[in-house]
């Protein structure tokens, strides 16, 4: 033990932790609020699209990205029994058998008179059985195995909050690409329309033309208006189309296998979401509890590898049957057993174990500065999505108010075409400004609906602390652990 004392010596075992401290708002900025519940975790059906929702349970079922993140969980669970072995006595069987032959050279220095008169070095054979059993068990006396082994599940409950920011993340992506391609069939419409408003000014000017009340420039200038608004066609499909296959990718299957119905964004009513108080959304965002967790493990890292710098205390144990015949190895006296304690502790290791707990004190540093920016980001998350939905909404409103008007101008603008008294230059402008208006008001429902589900996402998409519990118990039941040996 004084050996292991001035071992130590050279080692720095002291610790500030670092700390922080959050100030959490009373309300958010945006949208001052009482206290309200979580989020349902089937949002997507506050959208009232059936559509939506069934792909968003398909996703949920076959997305590859959730996969991987189960796969993940896995290997979290297979390193945490790994971590975990070195608290159990490791036991094994062993069994052999042997014969050797030592010459007779080695064993005397004159031959010996064989029968037939001749001098020879005769050799000795020897055999050997044995059956036996051999344990070994570190004595977790400074808690070294305990806090690798606590270290590691903890990461292991860390990756099931990772499989449901996953989750989350993927449902929402879901969400947009479906608001996306919806949007995208509202602007093909219009662009179609457009099309034919276009197409049906041409043909009255065509008509003046004949008549010599227009000119051959008010004719080109017109064809030049249609073909630009065909123009846009090829453009909105493409979007619409790519759009599609990267959904189908999301709910795990081949663009050529999926398809989607789709239909217009004006079919459904954008839902009114409660964001409740920010100190509640520390409870339900699933990576604030992650990286939380991954704080908790770091430290239980950085406990493990202070304890490693106190001597280890090993127990050893043989307990079998031996004997030179095979007719005597089930003999009573054929039993042979051994027992042994072992003390060790480095003494000059080059520093190794002192830069392994500084290793650890940095990782753990670096993770709580992680842990700070998630909640930091969470706020901000939430915060910009109200930002986005209300401005988006005044924005919706606003931008269909510039499309009546401009509906409304260009019906003026009509009339007074037929009627002979405009002039080409501001009925082109007329409908360059209703064709815009009407797709820019379609863009505006599309970032309304998306910003929708931005805010959804940012207050954890229906996750909340039960559910927190229900992946602790998962992880607890993922591999057996006696009552007592890790907490």
């Amino acid at each position: 033990m004084l050996l292991a004392s001035g071992g130590l010596c050279g080692c720095d075992l002291t610790w500030t932790k670092p700390s922080f401290e959050v100030a959490v708002p009373d309300t958010y900025r945006q949208q001052k609020a009482p206290e309200a519940p979580p989020v349902s975790d089937r949002w997507a059906d506050a959208f009232g699209s059936k559509e939506l929702s069934s792909l968003v349970q398909q996703a949920l079922l076959d997305n590859l990205d959730i996969a991987a993140a189960v796969a993940r969980i896995e290997q979290a669970d297979a390193q945490a029994k790994i971590s975990g072995a070195p608290l159990f006595p490791q036991i094994g069987f062993n069994g052999s058998s042997s014969r050797s032959r030592t010459p007779g050279t080695a064993t005397s220095q004159a031959p010996t008179q064989q029968s037939d008169g001749t001098y020879k070095y005769a050799g000795r054979y020897t055999s050997l059985y044995s059956l036996g059993l051999n344990a070994s068990y570190q004595v977790d006396f400074w808690g070294k195995n305990r806090d690798a082994a606590s270290a590691a599940r903890a990461l292991a409950e860390a990756s099931r909050y990772d499989r449901s920011v996953v989750a989350l993340t993927t449902v929402a992506t879901v969400a947009n690409y479906y608001f996306a391609i919806l949007g995208a069939q509202d602007r093909l419409r219009i662009a179609h329309d457009d099309v034919k408003i276009a197409s049906d000014v041409l043909d009255a000017i065509k008509q003046r033309v004949a008549v010599g009340t227009a000119s051959e420039l008010d004719l080109a200038q017109q064809e030049s208006v249609l073909a630009t608004q065909r123009a846009n066609i090829p453009t909105l499909e493409q979007n619409l189309q790519q759009t599609r296959n990267l959904l189908a990718v999301l709910v795990g299957r081949t663009p050529e296998s999926f398809n989607v119905k789709g239909g217009s964004l004006k079919r459904l009513t954008p839902p009114l979401v409660r964001p409740g108080m920010p100190s509640q959304l520390l409870l339900r965002r699933p990576d604030v509890v992650e990286a939380e967790t991954k704080l908790a493990s770091a430290d239980l890292s950085v406990a493990s590898a202070r304890a490693a710098m106190y001597p280890n205390i090993t127990l050893t144990g043989q307990y079998g049957i031996e004997s030179l015949l095979l007719k005597s190895l089930f003999r009573p006296e054929a039993i042979a057993w051994q027992y042994a304690g072992q003390l060790a502790q480095p003494l000059i290791d080059g520093r190794n174990l002192q830069g392994q707990l500084d290793l650890q004190k940095g990782k753990y540093a670096e993770l709580l500065h992680d842990y700070h920016k998630q909640i930091l980001t969470a706020f901000s998350d939430v915060e910009n999505a109200l930002i986005a939905v209300r401005q988006n909404a005044e924005r919706e409103k606003l931008q269909n108010a510039a499309a009546a008007a401009s509906r409304r101008a260009y019906d003026a603008s009509i009339q007074r075409l037929r009627e002979g008294t405009i002039d080409i230059v501001t009925l082109s402008t007329t409908q360059t400004t209703l064709f815009s208006n009407l797709d820019l008001a379609a863009q505006t429902r599309i970032a309304r609906f998306q910003a929708l589900v931005s805010l959804y996402q940012a207050l954890g998409g229906g996750w909340s602390e039960p559910m927190k519990e229900i992946a602790r118990i998962e992880e607890q039941n993922a591999f057996s652990d006696p009552k007592g040996i890790i907490p």
